[in-house]
């Protein structure tokens, strides 16, 4: 089995490594992610359910749930900041520290950048382990390639707040549209008036009857994905949790550049001739 990096010299004690245990339990587990938790002083877990975290504890003594940080009304990027506190406090005792994240401890996941980046500046040797996320999840279930058409992701809220340009001719993958448009990051759900202004705002790029997919992918071994399809116009008015993402597959063709298939066509020509290096 392969074994966590050493320290390199010149580093302070204490060390940091976030893992991805990805999204299905027990299956997607790496053997360095596994090495880096049964090495691990303590180990610090943000995971999907009560189930994963009780397998979790079967392989270190020490498993500190971060789970009970969170609360209804209070806004997520404290109860985020609490989580790299209680890592770093730690982590400056002298311990090697692990924490453990649900699917990719580097996306959608605030907390393992900045402790990371925390650690590194005050001279600890920190590392993040890649895990199997839900958009790898996402790609196998649903059978899409995201090199045949383009695919583009935003946090949904994103579209929202922000200009954001839309490409109907590749797929559309939006994060967190149970939670679309919550400014406070303090709640757990918004309903489906804040959803019925991100239909409207699609609407500019896709037809109200468009098809979109409804996902979220097994974290359990009896589990299977759950899929739902349905028209945009009724998405406001469908069930939606926060771990559950919507995907709007191509509403147009790709529309040939013709004026850059001339120029790449001289150029072809023109290496034939000799005269491109």
């Amino acid at each position: 089995m392969q074994t966590p990096p050493a320290p390199s010299s010149g580093t302070r004690r204490g060390s940091l490594a976030c893992v991805g245990l990805g999204m299905t339990l027990g299956s997607h587990l790496t053997p360095l992610a596994r090495s880096h938790i049964e090495q691990a002083d303590v180990v610090f877990a943000a995971l999907s359910d009560g189930v994963v975290e009780m397998w979790l504890e079967r392989m270190h003594p020490d498993v500190r749930s971060l789970q009970p940080y969170y609360r209804e009304g209070k806004s997520r990027l404290k109860t985020y900041r609490q989580w790299v506190e209680l890592m770093m406090a730690e982590v400056r005792a002298g311990k090697r520290v692990c924490g453990v994240f649900y699917g990719h401890p580097g996306i959608f996941a605030w907390s393992p950048h900045k402790a990371i980046e925390t650690a590194r500046a005050e001279g600890y040797e920190a590392h993040m382990e890649p895990g199997i996320s839900a958009e790898d999840c996402l790609y196998a279930d649903l059978g899409i390639d995201p090199g045949r058409f383009g695919c583009q992701h935003f946090e949904a809220s994103q579209l929202l707040f922000y200009e954001r340009r839309i490409d109907p001719a590749g797929y559309l993958v939006l994060w967190q549209v149970g939670l679309v448009g919550d400014r406070s990051l303090a709640r757990f759900q918004t309903g489906s008036a804040y959803r019925q202004l991100l239909v409207e705002l699609l609407a500019r790029d896709y037809p109200l009857d468009h098809e979109v997919i409804v996902y979220r992918g097994a974290t359990l071994p009896i589990e299977k994905p759950r899929v739902r399809r349905l028209p945009l116009r009724e998405l406001p008015q469908a069930p939606l949790t926060a771990e559950e993402t919507v995907v709007l597959p191509p509403a147009q063709s790709l529309r040939p550049n013709i004026a850059m298939q001339q120029r790449l066509e001289a150029l072809d020509e023109l290496e034939k001739a000799g005269d491109v290096a």
